[in-house]
């Protein structure tokens, strides 16, 4: 059983109420003005993280804000380099001139899914972090291409779970809009999230009636676009504390 978590959360999204989630959480991924964000919410939540003394990384995404960066775009591996690169540069420019130092990188939505399965993909990502600052942990989906990937070129890797996503028998996160890839109810997420946490299991679709699947668990991570955001934030940050799990960034 382990004894510490880290509990990040995606913001700077233009969408729920970020100053009422940061509280709870221990690492921020700031949007990087592809899928969502601009200068200003950078700057915004940047602020935000240095108040409340949170770890802040970026969270670059395919340039498709009109999708949330939710859908896969048909771009070479030089170009993924380069929309890393652009994006990550962009949140440390002003970051510097805060005063606060980026830790992670991770990517978003489709380009994150894309990165667990294909390899060229993670390479390109992992490349481009390496080329920026080889320092930054690099977030990805437990166990999969991302992380393998990242490991393999010697930098620091952060196996992510989620406390409101569906998994399926593979380990990989349940496409949106099929039936139970968010989970809406919070008794649900916070059984999720001491499954994974206290455990390394998951429940899993699929799984022949209660199925789980083990899973490496370095960070937890909620959605903050979720419009119950910050209830969600809170309960999980409760129900760690309560069950002797430390909250703090990697």
């Amino acid at each position: 059983m382990r004894d510490r978590i880290d509990f990040n959360c995606d913001l700077g999204e233009g969408c729920g109420d970020d100053a009422a989630i940061l509280p709870y959480v221990s690492s921020a991924n700031i949007a990087c003005g592809g899928h969502a964000g601009d200068d200003a919410s950078m700057r915004a939540t940047l602020r935000l993280c240095r108040e409340h003394g949170v770890a802040a990384g970026a969270h670059p995404g395919f340039e498709d804000p009109e999708h949330f960066g939710r859908r896969t775009l048909p771009l070479s591996r030089d170009e993924i380099g380069m929309l890393m690169l652009g994006q990550m540069a962009r949140l440390a420019a002003i970051a510097a001139d805060e005063g606060v130092r980026l830790t992670h990188v991770k990517p978003h939505g489709a380009l994150y899914n894309l990165a667990a399965d294909d390899r060229i993909v993670a390479d390109a990502i992992v490349a481009a972090v390496a080329a920026f600052d080889p320092k930054l942990i690099v977030y990805g989906l437990a166990q999969s291409q991302l992380t393998d990937a990242a490991e393999a070129a010697g930098l620091r890797v952060a196996h992510e779970v989620f406390a409101e996503r569906g998994y399926a028998a593979n380990g990989r996160l349940l496409p949106r809009g099929q039936a139970g890839a968010v989970i809406e109810s919070l008794e649900q997420s916070i059984q999720q999230v001491r499954d994974l946490v206290l455990h390394g299991e998951v429940a899993v679709a699929g799984g022949g009636g209660g199925g789980k699947i083990a899973l490496r668990a370095d960070t937890l991570c909620l959605h903050g676009d979720r419009s119950d955001a910050p209830a969600f934030a809170r309960a999980v940050h409760e129900a760690l504390r309560a069950d002797g799990i430390r909250i703090a960034a990697l």
